[in-house]
């Protein structure tokens, strides 16, 4: 099943997540070769491609896992968790509809 995590950063942690951004990648990167991502991406904090020094407001990341504890494992082992970037992350079920 897919499940949706939701992060929301701390305030002014850009710094954080941009040095913690490379491990993050890694980890969906490997969730992208093996076909269980669906997508991810961050949150701009302003409406633009490049938010530049306004930064991320957060993550969106959807993913199948083989359960709701596995994707919130997943999830709480985040590099951005550990680097504070990320002040809350919830994980709920995600039921895919469109594109089929």
């Amino acid at each position: 099943m897919f499940y949706a995590i939701m992060a929301t950063d701390t305030p002014d942690s850009l710094s954080a997540r941009l040095a913690a951004r490379p491990n993050h990648l890694a980890r969906l990167q490997t969730l992208q070769e093996q076909g269980r991502l669906l997508l991810a991406g961050p949150l701009p904090a302003v409406d633009s491609e490049d938010p530049g020094s306004a930064g991320f407001t957060g993550s969106l990341v959807v993913a199948e896992f083989p359960s709701l504890d596995d994707a919130q494992h997943w999830a709480d082992n985040d590099p951005y968790v550990a680097a504070g970037v990320y002040q809350q992350v919830t994980v709920k079920p995600f039921k895919r509809v469109f594109p089929a």
